[in-house]
């Protein structure tokens, strides 16, 4: 790398530093007040478009071609129904968490388990985010090791949100959106150019086709069944998350929280599209059996773009931006619900707002350092892979019971919702993980029979409240 790439990542970086900085002196200027459609659409999107948005699905393109557009194509769908049908309910119930929501209506243990289960599904995703920044890391300074990436991943992380909080990660990630937007659409222009041209793309999939056996011009290329569950998490997991929920919560309105989330679903889908043709257009130039494919998107910008070194730099410091800023905001968003859903329920020691305060920060930096040391052991680093599970996991959770709430009030007793809410993720889990139960799946992703049961559990407490009235 040439001194003026180095200096091109600095800049992104030290904005990024210096922004989180400043908006947390203007969150105390600010406290109380709503946020607007640009701050509610910078949580959503400095969260949810991360290293599997861009990194991930370089990676997955390059391997399977378009079936790698659910990650980014599926959040646009999940933004597009909160937007419509989540917003205004969601508001309405007047509390500042998903899992409180939940508690309110079902009882404190449904509560409970809910904080539990979803937080779990949440910290997973944090894992690909660290995955995805120590990727661009180890691409700049390939003589740093795993380890040190994933630790510098983390304190900017924490950097990004302690000194904001909800609105800092929305000043931040409206910077970051804008410079990782720019980022991404240089290098899929530049990526199809080299390719030859949209003409090129159809003829460059066939032969990758062949190569393969895998068709890389489906969106189905991993079969039906896993790619359509790999969108349907996206679209629970975005419905069901603490983070983007509370970027609708703390909005000034409805109309900014649903003008906020249909920003976001216009402008996520185009970035899958970008990472596609930078991942199709490595192919042709790597050999897939010696390619670090999670690099794809990180050598494209550094060795095969052309890009003048200063500008470079600033890609590679948008891309490390986007796994640290998604990253940050699912630990914040585990965070909240730890401090107020779990911790508030055993001891009032915290109830004073600055010791909540510093129980939200201390939270963030243990959180990730837990994910710290996951993401340095033999869990394997498939980026995206990582991600749908989180996704999977906090849509069998959350997604029944909350369900129920929005549309059938007080017609399920808390013992059905409890048990929605345990079965769920477990059956997921099952499936998922356990031989003779995948194979009665016939390739399905295991969120179906996931989502189904917890759904059924509910539909069963319905019936019963009926029965009794």
């Amino acid at each position: 790398m040439s001194p003026m790439t180095y200096a091109g990542l600095a800049i992104a970086v030290l904005l990024i530093a210096g922004l989180a900085i400043f908006s947390g002196t203007q969150v105390k200027k600010d406290n109380g007040k709503g946020n607007g459609t640009a701050i509610v659409t910078g949580v959503i999107m400095g969260t949810l478009v991360g290293g599997s948005s861009t990194v991930g699905t370089a990676q997955l393109a390059y391997n399977y071609g378009m079936s790698a557009w659910w990650f980014t194509l599926g959040a646009g769908i999940g933004c597009l129904i909160l937007a419509l049908l989540y917003v205004k309910p969601l508001r309405a119930e007047g509390k500042p968490t998903l899992v409180g929501m939940i508690a309110g209506e079902y009882g404190k243990e449904a509560g409970l388990a809910a904080s539990i289960l979803n937080s779990v599904g949440t910290f997973i995703n944090i894992i690909s985010q660290l995955l995805a920044a120590s990727a661009v890391i180890l691409v700049v300074f390939p003589a740093w090791g795993t380890l040190p990436a994933v630790i510098v991943s983390a304190i900017f992380m924490a950097l990004y949100v302690i000194f904001g909080g909800t609105k800092g990660a929305g000043m931040v990630g409206i910077l970051k959106t804008v410079l990782l937007y720019g980022s991404m659409i240089i290098c899929g222009l530049l990526a199809l150019r080299f390719i030859g041209g949209v003409s090129q793309i159809g003829p460059l999939m066939s032969g990758f086709s062949v190569e393969t056996g895998r068709n890389f011009a489906s969106v189905f290329a991993r079969g039906l069944g896993k790619d359509l569950g790999a969108c349907l998490s996206l679209i629970f997991g975005v419905l069901t998350t603490q983070t983007y929920a509370q970027a609708v919560l703390t909005a000034k309105s409805d109309g900014a929280g649903r003008a906020g989330a249909l920003i976001s679903a216009v402008l996520i889908p185009p970035l899958g599209i970008c990472g596609i043709l930078v991942g199709l257009y490595m192919r042709t130039v790597t050999d897939p059996a010696a390619f670090a494919a999670k690099t794809a998107l990180t050598e494209f910008t550094l060795k095969h773009s052309g890009l003048p070194g200063i500008v470079s730099g600033i890609v590679l410091g948008a891309l490390f931006i986007a796994s640290v800023g998604t990253g940050a905001g699912l630990a914040l968003g585990i965070s909240n619900v730890v401090n107020r859903d779990i911790v508030k329920r055993f001891t009032h020691t915290f109830d004073d707002e600055k010791k909540s305060d510093m129980l939200g920060k201390v939270l963030i930096i243990v959180i990730l350092a837990g994910a710290c040391c996951l993401s340095t052991g033999s869990l394997g680093d498939t980026i995206l892979n990582f991600a749908f599970m989180s996704m999977g996991l906090r849509g069998a959770t959350v997604f029944a019971p909350l369900c129920f709430l929005i549309w059938a009030k007080g017609k399920v007793a808390g013992k059905w919702a409890l048990a929605s809410i345990i079965a769920g993720p477990v059956v997921v889990l099952l499936f998922g993980t356990v031989p003779a139960l995948q194979s009665l799946l016939h390739g399905w992703d295991s969120l179906f029979p996931g989502i189904i049961a917890a759904l059924v559990i509910m539909a069963i407490g319905l019936a019963a409240r009926r029965k009794k009235v």
